[in-house]
């Protein structure tokens, strides 16, 4: 049976995954000053399959599965992400509005596997929609409704990923994500030569230094080979409700990081807003949680 919480241990490690994939924005932003973005998400991919590819065993699932999971997160999410992160959308706030993917993901479950959205889950819903509208009423340099939309579409990837993965049903995830990215790095690298163009390209790489290329490795090593090989080890350990509710403190920690690093401003309309997705992701993730635990201790003793 699972520990009631988690020991210091492995809280400590799901904290550091938990910062690795709050600060990734900022590090996503800083490494965009020399690489083009589609470039970027290009080198990320090519970093996370190899040479994993060569040392982890190819997941039991279907080719066509890891090539849909490469294309829709690669492309989808990442690709569409770091373009957004060139200049139209501040970090903070991408951390903040990608995580509308847990309602995307839960609308293409309602149409692709049959399942049933519930009461909370409209509610939650309301809260993060309007927590969206408040910051789509307030873009301005840092943010543009371009920057917002691109995001949004950059969660709607990370949300058909997630369905696609479930009915890939991969014992190892971070064995599935390496072997995926196999499929991430050509499209990314052919549409980067398609539309940043080869002096781009080439300027971009003559332009990296050793900050740039350290941004590219927490990309493939920090967010891919650490993160979901511990997150996964403690997924396995414990249960599902102890472990997840901790990835909330993402946003949280990209804004901080954000403030801090760049100076973002945190006016009083952006905290608000904030709070009111958060409250709704809160209540999506952990109210099920609460409402099973509190039935349970409702139960009679058994005789």
């Amino acid at each position: 049976m699972s520990p009631a919480t988690l020991p210091l241990r492995d809280l400590l490690l799901a904290l550091a995954v938990v910062a690795v994939w709050g600060t990734n924005f900022v590090v996503i932003r800083i490494g965009l000053d020399h690489l083009p973005p589609l470039l970027f998400a290009a080198l990320r991919f090519l970093f996370a399959a190899l040479p994993a590819v060569f040392l982890l065993p190819r997941p039991p699932v279907p080719w066509p599965n890891l090539a849909a999971y490469g294309l829709l997160i690669g492309v989808g999410q990442f690709g569409v992400l770091f373009v957004a992160l060139r200049g139209d959308i501040s970090p903070g706030l991408a951390s903040l509005v990608i995580q509308v993917q847990v309602f995307f993901t839960i609308g293409l479950s309602v149409a692709t596997m049959g399942e049933r959205v519930r009461g909370y889950q409209w509610a939650a819903l309301a809260l993060a929609a309007a927590g969206i509208a408040i910051i789509a009423l307030h873009t301005d340099a840092t943010t543009t409704p371009l920057g917002l939309g691109l995001v949004t579409f950059a969660a709607m990837g990370w949300a058909g990923g997630n369905i696609v993965a479930k009915r890939g049903g991969a014992p190892n995830m971070l064995a599935y994500v390496v072997w995926a990215a196999l499929f991430s790095t050509p499209p990314l690298l052919a549409l980067s030569f398609a539309l940043e163009g080869w002096d781009a390209i080439r300027a971009g790489l003559l332009s990296a230094d050793a900050v740039t290329w350290a941004t590219v490795m927490w990309q493939s090593v920090g967010n891919v080979m650490f993160g979901y090989a511990i997150w996964g080890w403690l997924l396995a350990r414990h249960s599902t409700a102890l472990v997840a509710p901790l990835s909330l403190l993402v946003p949280v920690i990209g804004l901080a990081t954000s403030a801090l690093w760049f100076g973002e401003p945190l006016p009083f309309w952006k905290i608000g807003a904030a709070l009111l997705v958060l409250s709704g992701l809160a209540i999506g993730v952990l109210y099920p949680r609460w409402r099973r635990r509190t039935v349970l201790d409702g139960l009679p003793p058994a005789a």
